[in-house]
């Protein structure tokens, strides 16, 4: 298995080469990650590496989004970064009803990769491997038709799929009102499989214990752990220094 691993990895970095790109700065961690959302299959997964450099060259061609570009999202206070679950996971959470539909869907873009990038330099621990997965929690409580974003949700799910494969480690979705629920069911034909397995919709007491039970204390206090909310623009990463 780890042959079958190691020669489908050495094919998909030949096949990168071939399209015009260098693989050499990336780890096998990395490179297996766009190789396992092909299904393994090494020209699919160059491909998707490649259009990723692409994109990403195009998106933040200074290799970070910086919160002055993303003021105003996070104005709205409304995502928080909590630390490493358990099992070592960053955990994100969003509380949905200090959202609204954003007006500058190229800041908003940008504020998709703000958060995404910090959520996993977060869970680094010393310097980033390549694999690093994340730990989602999206409560809907008190959420009304001014903050439904179908647009927005589309958008970060596509970015998920499509530049960030393989990242998703769980997401929990909490209190999702009736009205939400056709909603959901149209956004989730934009979703792919591979993501939808990781999503788990919390409608029960054994369901909220789960929850609990695999993020641990970094939970807040009003989700049944024992941590305070910490906003994303006021979490602090700890670079790492070499020896």
């Amino acid at each position: 298995m780890e042959e079958s691993r190691a020669n489908a990895l050495f094919q998909m970095r030949k096949s990168v080469e071939k399209l015009g790109f260098s693989t050499e700065a990336y780890g096998d961690a990395t490179m297996m990650r766009f190789l396992i959302a092909r299904s393994m299959e090494p020209a699919k997964g160059a491909k998707m590496f490649v259009q990723w450099r692409k994109w990403r060259e195009a998106m933040v061609p200074e290799g970070s989004v910086c919160e002055s570009e993303v003021a105003e999202e996070l104005e709205a206070r409304k995502i928080f970064l909590q630390g490493s679950s358990k099992k070592g996971l960053a955990v994100v959470i969003v509380k949905a009803s200090r959202h609204f539909p954003s007006k500058d869907q190229l800041q908003f873009k940008k504020f998709v990769v703000h958060l995404l990038d910090k959520v996993i330099a977060s869970g680094c621990k010393g310097r980033e491997i390549g694999n690093e997965k994340w730990i989602a929690i999206v409560d809907l409580h008190q959420i009304s038709y001014k903050n439904v974003d179908p647009r927005g949700l589309i958008t970060g799910f596509q970015f998920l799929q499509n530049y960030y494969p393989e990242r998703l480690g769980k997401c929990f979705i909490l209190n999702m009102p009736w009205f939400f629920v056709s909603i959901w069911r149209m956004v989730s034909r934009f979703v792919d499989s591979a993501t939808l397995k990781n999503i788990l919709i919390v409608s029960n007491e054994e369901e909220r214990r789960i929850m609990i039970e695999e993020v641990g204390e970094v939970l807040p206090v009003e989700y049944g752990g024992k941590a305070k909310l910490i906003a994303l623009q006021d979490a602090i990463i700890i670079p790492h220094l070499d020896a």
